[in-house]
This record gives structure tokens, sequence and C-alpha cells, in this order.
């Protein structure tokens, strides 16, 4: 049996979202953090239009970000 628990939700996305876009989640979280004012799906948005993020991989950033 394994002792580990296996990640779910938005953050089990992160591992292939540092390997694609070549930034760790950190910078992805900070980013997002300073976009006062923008409900859920503006700030997907703004990642897919201004980062060229997959819509997956910006909603579980910005899920993650606003779970925390």
């Amino acid at each position: 049996m394994d002792t580990q628990e296996k990640v779910k939700g938005p953050a089990s996305y992160f591992p292939f979202i540092e390997k694609k876009y070549g930034q760790p989640i950190s910078h992805w979280l900070e980013l997002v953090s300073g976009l006062t004012n923008m409900k859920h799906m503006e700030m997907v948005n703004w990642l897919k239009n201004e980062h060229n993020l997959g819509h997956g991989h910006a909603n579980a950033i910005v899920a993650h970000y606003l779970a925390t």
C-alpha cells in the first residue's frame, strides 16, 4: 500500500503546468494575486490571453489561488 496520498484537485495540475510553461507555480500565483477586482473567469481569461496558458491550466491556478 502506498503511504503517500495522491494530490487531488487543482494542485494535481501543478507539475504539468511547471513543465509546460517553465515557471514555478509560485510565479503564476503571484501574477494572479495582482488581479484585484476580477472574477474567477476573468482571471482565467487573462492568463489565457496574456500568457497563453491552456484553459484547464489557467483554471487550476485560479481555483487554487481563490481557495487559499
